[in-house]
């Protein structure tokens, strides 16, 4: 999987879970999607989905897909497979697959959260360009940034619209100081903005920094779970 995102929660596995099953409560903290609903399906088959991402006011752009979850594992983990696809024409992904997988740590401090993605851009050689220069990039952080808010709903009970108005008020601060700078000492405004670029985040603002965006050594290259091979095989049944 091309991104790679790992965040410590030390939370109640069944909680964790539930925050991110559920499509009413994944959709407050994960800032890649604006809607996830479920949609009907029979007995026996994978859950399908429809999520929509708001870009502007007026634009919303939409995709489906299908997902997995094993929620017993004899080794106390949890993986959850998915795959998705948007035919939407300004949406440059076009079609991809990823899986959660939920680790309790060895020692018993928490859960290790943590996701594997890839997608196919769409647009030819541009969207491949525009994928590798800004959209991946974007797409890496926004998920780090969401691990990390779902984890403060999780351990400090704030939740996702509160965490969402810290990190604009702080951010805003932020600004406010160069600008500050800028106007009262031309000639430290460089190191003021250095500053506020380098300054950890306030402890109730989420920060994408607090996640991991490469597999620790012990995990390598990590597999995609057999689980998507499941939804593969369902998929062609019911094709």
């Amino acid at each position: 999987m091309s991104l790679y995102i790992e965040a410590r929660m030390r939370a109640d596995l069944d909680d964790l879970w539930a925050r991110t099953q559920e499509p009413d409560r994944h959709q407050r903290w994960d800032l890649r999607f604006t809607e996830i609903d479920y949609l009907p399906r029979q007995e026996g088959e994978p859950q399908h989905f429809r999520y929509a991402t708001r870009v502007l006011p007026f634009l919303a752009i939409a995709g489906t897909g299908v997902s997995a979850g094993e929620k017993r594992r004899p080794d106390g983990t949890r993986t959850s497979a998915l795959r998705f696809s948007s035919e939407h024409p300004l949406s440059l992904l076009e079609e991809g697959s990823g899986y959660w997988r939920y680790v309790p740590a060895p020692d018993g401090d928490g859960i290790r959260f943590l996701t594997g993605y890839d997608y196919r851009p769409r647009w030819g050689g541009f969207g491949k360009a525009v994928d590798r220069v800004l959209f991946r990039p974007l797409m890496g952080w926004a998920t780090a940034w969401s691990f990390d808010r779902l984890r403060l709903w999780l351990e400090r009970d704030i939740t996702p619209e509160r965490a969402l108005g810290n990190a604009v008020a702080e951010a805003t601060a932020r600004v406010l100081c160069v600008v500050a700078a800028v106007l009262l000492a031309p000639v430290t405004a460089i190191a003021a903005a250095a500053l506020m670029l380098f300054l950890p985040p306030l402890p109730t603002t989420p920060a994408a920094r607090r996640c991991l965006r490469t597999p620790p050594e012990r995990a390598r290259a990590p597999r995609a779970p057999r689980l998507l091979t499941t939804l593969d095989t369902a998929e062609e049944r019911r094709s």
